[in-house]
């Protein structure tokens, strides 16, 4: 019984972190209050205390689960692949929203707004990108070892180019720009990529 317990616990847990989540998008980082977690999560202010007592550890997790999908999850989609072009491939279309109300995306918005005020926003959106760079430099360099690659520079500017394109372009489409959707942002990263790499990424 006290297994069962635990993970009941542990689930409320998750379920706060995701109504945390959607609390900073409606109501921003600097807006957010307990209140309007307990109103997402459909839990009193009391109950949301018991299970995190400091509401900004509570906002951070929120934070971090929210950016896993752009690293912890891309690995693992790609530890099952061995080209280089097609990792290469899935790697930028896995990195961009899908559409306009992507969640995840929107929070990372929202965190790079605040970052200049908070600084454990800037901390973690910093460790985001850093790991984001390293994950396409691996790409980039087993490519480059085994000839499938001809770089036009060192892999670790390309690297940051890509994960700049990321952004930059998944900011027009949680914008709504009227001609820069999801497969037109994916194809105007590839465009630099295919330049950048020397191969025409097929894949």
């Amino acid at each position: 019984m006290g297994v069962a317990q635990r993970k009941s616990r542990n689930d409320r847990r998750i379920d706060l972190i995701e109504a945390a989540r959607r609390a900073i998008i409606r109501h921003g980082v600097d807006g957010v209050q307990l209140s309007h977690v307990a109103e997402e999560a459909g839990l009193t202010s009391g109950a949301v205390l018991y299970h995190y007592p400091d509401l900004g550890e509570l906002l951070v997790e929120a934070q971090h689960s929210g950016m896993e999908r752009f690293y912890e999850q891309r690995l693992r989609q790609l530890s099952s692949l061995t080209d280089p072009v097609r990792k290469l491939v899935v790697t930028i279309r896995s990195g961009l929203p899908t559409g306009p109300l992507d969640p995840d995306v929107r929070l990372l918005n929202e965190l790079g707004g605040a970052a200049g005020r908070h600084r454990v926003y800037g901390v973690l959106l910093t460790s985001l990108y850093d790991r984001q760079v390293s994950m396409y430099q691996a790409i980039l360099d087993t490519g480059a070892a085994l000839g499938v690659f001809r770089l036009s520079a060192d892999s670790l500017t390309i690297s940051r180019n890509l994960v700049a394109l990321e952004d930059a372009y998944g900011y027009r489409i949680t914008a709504r720009h009227p001609l820069i959707g999801p497969a037109e942002a994916a194809e105007l990263i590839l465009s630099y990529a295919r330049t950048a790499t020397g191969n025409d990424l097929c894949h």
